[in-house]
């Protein structure tokens, strides 16, 4: 937990792709290649394309990101109980890039449109919090749109 916490205070470079910011802020817990660590950190890897290909899954995507998650949830059919830091100090762009990378790490099924500034802004103003972006993943989840 308090790893995380720390990957989220490191600065980004400025004009950093989504590739180094994931490497920056994303890698030390979801590994560099998406596989994230079992019973701690989820994998991104083939997940965030499955969850990408719906408008609800995208706008959850960025909820996390911008307001965090906590609390137990289930991934692959294994439960984690972890922390995900809010990242909402990175520009709508810079999230856009990382959840463009992210979608990249395994080659998904069919194509999805990238993430972009104006889809992150449009999140960013709704004002959740992290008991939010739960409650949504839970309602997603049981629209079987998180895998």
């Amino acid at each position: 937990m308090a790893i995380a916490m720390l990957a989220a205070a490191m600065p980004v470079p400025a004009l950093a792709t989504g590739q180094q910011t994931f490497a920056a802020q994303c890698s030390m817990c979801h590994q560099p290649n998406g596989a994230g660590l079992p019973g701690s950190f989820p994998r991104l890897a083939g997940r965030v394309p499955v969850i990408a290909g719906s408008t609800g899954g995208r706008r959850y995507l960025a909820m996390v990101l911008l307001y965090g998650l906590y609390g137990p949830i289930t991934v692959d059919g294994k439960r984690i109980s972890g922390l995900m830091p809010s990242m909402a100090s990175l520009s709508d762009q810079a999230i856009a890039d990382v959840l463009n990378h992210a979608m990249a790490l395994e080659k998904a099924a069919r194509k999805i449109a990238p993430f972009t500034a104006a889809e992150i802004a449009a999140v960013r103003g709704a004002g959740k919090t992290g008991t939010d972006v739960a409650a949504e993943r839970a309602r997603l989840a049981g629209l079987k749109l998180i895998p």
